[in-house]
This record gives C-alpha cells, structure tokens and sequence, in this order.
C-alpha cells in the first residue's frame, strides 16, 4: 500500500474545523469557598492566556444547582470537567498548576 503525500494548506486556505473551535468546558464549585474562588481566578487566567477568546466557560455553584451534580456525577469540587474537543476530561482541584491543567486539557504546554 502507497501513501501519497498530502500538500500543506496554504495560508489562504482553510483550516481543519476542529483547530477553529471553542473549547467548552463547566466548573463546577461550592460557593465563595476559598478553593472555588482560586479555580475561578486560575482558570480564567489560564483560558485568556492560552485560548484568547477560542473557549465557553460556564460556573455552576453546586449550592444553586444541586442537581447538576448528579446530572454529571461530581464526586469532589471544585471540578472543571472539558467536553469539547473530545475526550471528556475531568480535573480536580484549585487548577494552579497551569502545566498540570494545560495537560488535563489534552494540550501541551
């Protein structure tokens, strides 16, 4: 079997659809805890940095909406969980570490 070689995009070009898309992700937090307050902060900061405006957050206080933790099996908090692109990742925890959540994203820093 012969592989051919497939000629690189040219600028004017379009990309594939999946380098264009947002990111879609769902925090998951307890309140104005002080480890949700630094998931918000922490992951805001990664998301402007590293994604520009490429990405949909949304925050959900599990004390305002209990049943979405059940919806989406949350075992501990605060929790992002990443839905697109694919695979669902889950991570755990203030996302300090911006290497470490870059990672959980499925990204290299």
């Amino acid at each position: 079997m012969k592989l051919k070689n497939m000629p690189a995009l040219q600028e004017n070009e379009k990309k594939p659809p999946h380098e264009d898309a947002k990111i879609s992700m769902k925090l998951f937090v307890t309140g104005a805890s002080a480890n949700s307050t630094k998931a918000i902060a922490n992951l805001k900061s990664i998301c402007e940095q590293y994604f520009g405006s490429k990405y949909d957050l949304e925050i959900i206080d599990v004390y305002q909406q209990p049943s979405k933790t059940i919806e989406e099996q949350i075992v501990a908090l605060p929790m992002l969980l990443k839905y697109f692109p694919l695979p669902v990742r889950k991570l755990i925890g203030d996302l300090s570490d911006t290497t470490k959540v870059l990672r959980g994203l499925g990204l290299n820093p």
